[in-house]
Parts: structure tokens; C-alpha cells; sequence
């Protein structure tokens, strides 16, 4: 008798994410993208945190990219 020369393999079944799971790293990581967007667009400005020149000469070029005026 002739056997089936296509091996048969079984397929793991994709688990799901639930909302759960993912709402406090959603949450943690858009907070920290707002934090990084104030100090990028405006750090140095009215509403300065950080007092001298030090966080603008690092974000600098970041704002000219995203289209922040500074100067």
C-alpha cells in the first residue's frame, strides 16, 4: 500500500490579545510620547521646565524635523 508522501502538520491555534493586557503599556507609552512632544515643542518656551539651554540644544534639530519653530 502506498503511503501520503505530504507529511501532515498540525497548526498552533493564535491566542488572542485581550485589551487588558495591553491597556497599561497603551497607557504608559502614550504618556511618554507627550512628555517627549512637550520637550520637543516647548521646552525653553513660556512654559519652561528645565531653566538654562541644555534640553533645547538637544531637542534643536528635532524640532526643525518635526516642524517646530525655535529661533
Amino acid at each position: 500500500m502506498a503511503q501520503s508522501a505530504v507529511p501532515t502538520t498540525a497548526v498552533p491555534a493564535i491566542t488572542p490579545i485581550s485589551l487588558k493586557s495591553i491597556a497599561p503599556w497603551a497607557v504608559f507609552f502614550g504618556i511618554l510620547m507627550l512628555v517627549l512632544l512637550y520637550f520637543v515643542g516647548a521646552e525653553q518656551g513660556a512654559t519652561a521646565v528645565v531653566s538654562g539651554e541644555g534640553v533645547h540644544e538637544w531637542v534643536h534639530d528635532g524640532r526643525h524635523l518635526l516642524g517646530f519653530p525655535c529661533h
